[in-house]
């Protein structure tokens, strides 16, 4: 070629070397940063998939935070609660012991008294000042409200955890379907003759009466009335858990029933006649007694008989009876609740409606804002107004009601009901601390795991798409420079060859 106002050459060898400076730069930058998408244009495609990458990986993150100061939290209620426990605990042997009359002085009560009074104003004063951050955990403000509770269909409910969802209140509905019994059998007044008189035994009987609280023995003469056995039984009932009571108070010959304490699968009766004696002595089946005709021949005789638990629908699910007690656990509501005798035993086909209208707390253990991954929690209070709700004598007590001045104080003579009602309160801590614990262990140490797991592969991911291969790239680097070195060379060579035309003008 022998033109000189174009040199190809030139310009070619121009091109390549400013792509191989290019390549150069690329590299560099690529190993100054770590990162082989430094810009959009670098991987169009892997820029927008590593970006939403990071995102996922930055929600992640504070998902494990989120969680870990949820551990904190119910960490830091369950110490407070241990304290509680501990407190009752004591409490539980100063009742005891002021029980033991015939070995401590009225002095001796009058001083556990004071200790127990003090110790009920250390257990609401830890439920109002526990918190955590400004949380207070115990005083109540992070439990469920609820609204429209009939007083005489439910006697205490406890939310444990509802999704609201989108809705400012939950509705609930419990419809009871199969009713709470007690265990109960039935001796007939009569014999099948007629006679003799009605009401009365016909031979001296041994009888051994069972129930939950214990067993005793009595012995019966010829001629006792059922009367007299009734005022006997009833006397050992709180040792036997067993009462008893003609079939129809006005008439002797109605026969005697025999009764647990209390409601559900857990209680039982047994009433049999031991040794030699007792002709005519047999009970039956209480539930299988035409209430018009008690002595029916076919009632099934029978010596032990075992309650039922109330079963009762809440809002469509089956809730778990337990005597007068329900438990429902369900993804969008868990709560218990006592309901009273009269609704529990009776089924009528209607239902007792109330409302969660707000309270509880959520904990945000995902990463995304979603009703899935928030999970809801109910802490009650543990005032001493709140704790060892017990029925006796058709009303509830509490914690409070041991105080110097209350209805079961020990000054008032009343161990056997403060001991009652503090075993109560002692179950619902424990079982307070066994929630939060499960809360702790299944729920939130099982999400950190899994975020973490997430963390990790989502990194591994972004890495693969965004990090430098070092390797690779120190590669590339070294190509770049060579060329970059050979295109310099040719460059100079491409623009001294049109200087061979000089040789031709010579």
């Amino acid at each position: 070629m022998a033109r000189i106002n174009s040199n190809i050459s030139s310009l070619i060898a121009q091109r390549n070397l400013a792509q191989s400076n290019t390549d150069l730069a690329t590299s560099l930058e690529r190993l100054s940063t770590g990162l082989q998408i430094n810009g959009g244009a670098d991987n169009p495609a892997g820029l927008i998939i590593s970006e939403r990458l990071r995102s996922e990986l930055n929600g992640l993150n504070q998902a494990v935070n989120n969680s870990e100061r949820a551990s904190s939290v119910i960490a830091t209620t369950e110490g407070d609660l241990a304290e509680i426990s501990d407190l009752l605990n004591s409490v539980k042997g100063l009742v005891t012991e002021a029980a033991n009359t015939g070995g401590v002085s009225l002095d001796e009560v009058k001083a556990n008294q004071l200790q127990i009074d003090d110790a009920i104003d250390s257990i609401t004063r830890i439920s109002n000042t526990a918190s955590f951050a400004g949380l207070q955990l115990l005083n109540g403000s992070m439990s469920y409200l609820t609204s429209g509770i009939s007083d005489a269909d439910i006697n205490a409910v406890e939310v444990w955890s509802a999704q609201f969802g989108n809705a400012e209140q939950v509705p609930v509905s419990v419809e009871v379907v199969s009713a709470a019994e007690h265990a109960s059998l039935f001796l007939s007044g009569t014999v099948s003759d007629g006679n003799p008189p009605a009401g009365i035994l016909l031979s001296t009987v041994t009888v051994e009466i069972a129930g939950n609280t214990g067993v005793q023995s009595l012995t019966f003469v010829s001629g006792t009335t059922y009367d007299d056995i009734a005022n006997a039984v009833n006397t050992l009932s709180e040792s036997t858990g067993v009462e008893a009571a003609l079939f129809n108070p006005a008439d002797a010959s109605s026969g005697l029933t025999f009764t647990s304490t209390g409601y559900g699968t857990d209680q039982f009766v047994s009433v049999r006649a031991i040794g030699q004696g007792g002709d005519n002595w047999q009970t039956h089946l209480a539930k299988a007694v035409d209430p018009l005709n008690p002595t029916a021949d076919e009632a099934q005789a029978i010596e032990r008989d075992q309650g039922t638990d109330v079963g009762a629908i809440v809002n469509g699910a089956l809730a778990v009876g337990n005597g007068l007690e329900l438990a429902l656990n369900t993804t969008g509501l868990t709560l218990d609740m006592v309901l009273t005798e009269t609704f529990a035993t009776t089924v009528t086909g209607t239902s007792s409606d109330f409302s969660l209208t707000g309270g509880g707390v959520n904990f945000q253990l995902g990463p995304t804002i979603s009703e899935a991954q928030r999970v809801g929690l109910g802490i009650p209070s543990v005032a001493a107004s709140r704790l060892g709700g017990t029925v006796l004598d058709g009303v509830r007590y509490c914690l409070d009601s041991l105080r110097t001045g209350g209805d079961n104080a020990l000054v008032a003579g009343e161990a056997a009901n403060a001991s009652a009602i503090l075993e109560s309160a002692i179950n619902e801590v424990a079982q307070l601390r066994g929630r939060l614990g499960a809360f702790e262990r299944n729920t939130i140490d099982t999400t950190i795991r899994s975020l973490q797991i997430g963390i990790e592969n989502i990194t591994a991911s972004e890495s693969r798409i965004r990090d430098t291969d070092f390797a690779k790239e120190t590669a590339a680097l070294t190509r770049a420079q060579i060329l970059s070195q050979a295109g310099t060379s040719v460059l100079a060579t491409a623009n001294v060859q049109a200087q061979n035309v000089l040789a031709l003008l010579s």
